[in-house]
């Protein structure tokens, strides 16, 4: 059964179980998934699908810190359960360690020394964590970590 076709049936079953907040979050990221495909006019691959739910993971993310500096908690709430449901879908996330040992061999590799070879090691840590599910954010802050203590 493709990913697609298990959100939608997990979806069918949230609703005869009445799980409002199950319902509602498969809803949007089928709405999404069909609004990519009319986009692109053919059916998604797994692979798609998975980048459309980090995606989507990381817009709930922003909102919930918009949110929290806004100081409206109900909200913030309600998209971190959006965040938990999503994430059931996508493979395990790397761990820290993971991160970091990936960054120091991107580090290695690219012969990078300061922050203007960020770039480089991003795409290269990025690569490497390929369909392990990494945020992006956290890898960010890793290499930048790794590139000024290299640099001072």
């Amino acid at each position: 059964m493709s990913l697609k076709n298990k959100i939608i049936a997990d979806m069918t079953a949230a609703m005869k179980a009445k799980n409002t907040a199950r319902t509602s979050t498969l809803r949007m990221v089928k709405a999404a998934i069909m609004h990519r495909e009319k986009e692109g006019a053919g059916e998604l691959s797994d692979d798609d699908v998975l980048k459309l739910l980090r995606s989507q993971l990381k817009q709930r993310r922003d909102s919930v810190e918009h949110y929290q500096k806004a100081n409206r908690a109900d909200l913030a709430e309600k998209e971190t359960a959006e965040i938990a449901i999503i994430e059931s879908y996508l493979p395990q996330a790397a761990s820290a360690e993971e991160i970091e040992e990936a960054v120091k061999a991107a580090v290695a590799e690219t012969g990078a020394s300061s922050m203007k070879d960020m770039g480089a090691v991003m795409k290269a840590v990025m690569a490497k964590l390929a369909g392990k599910n990494a945020d992006g954010r956290m890898v960010s802050e890793t290499v930048k970590q790794q590139l000024s203590a290299a640099g001072a």
